[in-house]
């Protein structure tokens, strides 16, 4: 499916090739939720960076995505995955439609409200 010329500039290789890792991170954790695994574990399992998956996943926990206990990590709670899940497909489906935002467009326009 061809993309616009907009969306090919505005947006990163890794954005362009499809999931992120955190994306990666929680599809997989949330598929085996009935198990909790160390970071070398889901970097194996996800094809992630073993020098990137401890980012990841202190960046999920703070969203309460994730939840770990010593060296072992598994999906966080299921309400606030499918929440945070819902938010994500809708302003992908709104960037679609509508287009990305530009965030210095955006401040300039606050700007001039004040």
């Amino acid at each position: 499916m061809p993309i616009d010329i907009d969306t090919f500039d505005k947006r990163s290789s890794e954005e362009l090739n499809g999931l992120t890792n955190a994306e990666k991170v929680v599809r997989f954790l949330a598929a085996n939720d009935d198990a909790a695994y160390t970071p070398s574990e889901i970097a194996a399992r996800v094809d992630v960076k073993k020098n990137s998956i401890g980012t990841v996943l202190s960046r999920l926990e703070d969203r309460d995505l994730v939840r770990h206990k010593g060296d072992y990590w598994a999906i966080g709670d299921p309400d606030t995955v499918r929440d945070a899940y819902e938010a994500h497909r809708l302003l992908e489906s709104l960037d679609e439609r509508y287009g990305t935002e530009d965030l210095e467009e955006w401040r300039e326009h606050a700007a001039e409200g004040e």
